[in-house]
């Protein structure tokens, strides 16, 4: 599987050089980003019309987050070369015959006197116009800052993921810290998981082969795959991208600052001692992860307790992946309980699951029909959705199609099957940001709920007398307390939290410590959502649009 993009290995080394040099003097923040306003600038220079550079940059950002980065500045430059040759741009001409090494740099006319000048600029000291030395801008601290503002000035910004962490620093973190949202539903995010490559869970039943699908993907196996007809996989691997192969062990991962892993502490020693990360160099891997997970069990096995918190292990990487793989095979077509709980706990990522009938080609045709006649009417009864969820039939492994069993027209079905499903993770990269934003705005409503509840708890709490009779009234009535506040407020009912879980987590708070509502905060949060976040996408989208 490839994804669409032009590596550096598809540009010789002196092209590498040129491009160097013509990406520094192009990126004026020398930050390693190239922005629309300055690609617009430099762009011009090689004089094929607005139309044309309207498609180079759509192609050379895949990954639609309004800038480029020096390969896909590579890229553009490749592309403004066959547009100058007369060659048509098309959304498919990364992964079409062309030979990339060997296309010439492109003709930009001006460019000499460009370099000439940044030449002169770099070795020149800037000053303010009497001598004094220019004092160099503070690099970006404002991550750590708290500091809340009416209107976020997003000139410092280079990017919709720096915009984002901007927003959530200045206005969604103080909501969410006042009223612990971090408690009671997801951890406070960090830089890294703004900055994390986009994820892929696998889930199923042991043996359903999930394993086996990252091999077939990476065609080739990772540091501490296991594969076997019995539970092999007893842990959560992460498969990620790194400069050697090994395997990382959970207490580590989590405790790194450049990996978005350190919410997984909540769940304690018992479940890292079942988690690690496997980390091997793979051009497939630098633009996703994947997540391997543990067979989930079924008959008698249910009954042994784990010594973790399964279902909500599977919650909290399902809140921060782009893709979730439920995988069946025709053997195991059975939902159990704990599968069952598992499915559950993915509620409100529906739009992520993806459905896979593995191992279809140990079945003949007439029975791979019942077979996919069954598994939807048991994914109807534990989804509780009316429409139907995506399901793709195919044999993911290394082996060739099992012929004798399908026949010609079932082969031809599993290549047309696997080849949509190769195509949806193809899309994962290039959906990524769109993702970040998604979840970014699904998390602020939901903190803004949260902090409307919490402040309909804390004004229903008596001055003085009866407190601990009026907090456990309120917990045994909470379904009530929250009509009260989606009545009130006017908000959505499919949005409140479930309440069960939401119980055990008050339980063990005082509610009268609780902040009362602040409407500043809340509304701070709404400019954010209304007006803000809208700013920040009009910035960076195709400068030719």
């Amino acid at each position: 599987m490839e994804i669409d993009s032009v590596p550096i290995s598809r540009c010789s080394k002196e092209h590498q050089k040129i491009y160097q040099l013509w990406f520094s003097c192009a990126d004026s923040d020398g930050d390693g980003r190239l922005t629309g306003a300055d690609a617009t600038k430099f762009f011009s220079l090689s004089n094929i019309p607005r139309q044309d550079l309207k498609q180079v940059w759509a192609i050379a950002d895949t990954k639609r987050q309004g800038f480029l980065g020096f390969k896909e500045f590579v890229t553009a430059m490749q592309l403004i070369s066959l547009a100058q040759a007369g060659q048509t741009l098309t959304a498919n001409i990364l992964s079409s015959m062309v030979d990339f090494e060997s296309i010439q740099p492109p003709t930009m006319e001006g460019l000499d006197v460009l370099l000439a000048k940044k030449k002169r600029l770099s070795r020149e000291p800037e000053d303010n116009g009497d001598g004094t030395p220019k004092e160099q801008s503070p690099a970006a601290g404002w991550f750590s800052s708290t500091k809340s503002a009416k209107k976020v000035s997003l000139s410092s910004v280079t990017s919709i993921i720096d915009g984002l962490k901007k927003l959530y620093v200045q206005k969604l973190k103080p909501l969410e810290m006042t009223y612990k949202f971090n408690d009671f539903v997801s951890p406070l995010l960090t830089n890294s998981d703004f900055d994390a490559k986009p994820m892929v869970m696998l889930l199923g039943q042991y043996s359903t082969g999930k394993t086996t699908f990252i091999k077939h993907l990476l065609r080739s196996s990772y540091p501490g795959a296991h594969i076997g007809p019995e539970p092999t996989t007893d842990r959560f691997v992460v498969v990620m991208n790194g400069p050697d192969e090994r395997s990382i062990p959970g207490n580590t991962v989590a405790v790194q600052a450049d990996m978005p892993f350190g919410g997984l502490t909540s769940f304690g020693t018992s479940f890292l001692s079942k988690f690690e990360c496997s980390q091997m160099p793979h051009p497939l891997l630098e633009h996703i992860t994947f997540v391997d997970t543990p067979g989930v069990l079924s008959g008698e096995k249910q009954r042994t307790q784990r010594s973790y918190d399964f279902t909500g292990v599977t919650s909290w990487f399902a809140a921060k992946c782009d893709l979730i793989l439920l995988l069946f095979d025709p053997h195991k077509l059975d939902i159990s309980d704990e599968f069952k709980r598992v499915i559950g706990s993915l509620r409100g990522h529906d739009d992520k699951i993806r459905v896979v009938l593995n191992k279809a080609d140990q079945v003949d045709t007439q029975q791979l029909m019942r077979v996919y006649g069954a598994l939807m009417w048991s994914l109807g009864k534990v989804l509780n959705t009316p429409e139907v969820n995506r399901v793709y039939i195919g044999s993911f492994n290394d082996k060739p199609i099992n012929e004798g069993a399908i026949g010609p027209i079932g082969k031809e079905l599993f290549e047309r099957e696997q080849e949509d499903l190769l195509n949806d993770l193809k899309d994962i990269p290039k959906k990524a940001c769109d993702r970040r934003i998604n979840e970014f705005v699904k998390r602020a409503r939901a903190a803004k709920i949260h902090a409307y509840i919490i402040g309909h708890l804390k004004k229903e709490m008596p001055a003085m007398m009866g407190k601990a009779k009026t907090q456990q009234r309120l917990i045994d009535n909470l379904p009530d307390e929250f009509a009260k506040v989606q009545r009130e407020h006017h908000l959505p009912a499919g949005d409140f939290p479930h309440v069960e879980h939401f119980k055990e987590s008050l339980s063990g708070y005082n509610i009268d410590k609780f902040e009362k509502l602040k409407p500043k905060m809340i509304q701070s949060v709404d400019d954010m959502l209304g007006y803000d976040i809208p700013d920040l996408l009009k910035n960076f989208r195709n400068p030719y649009d």
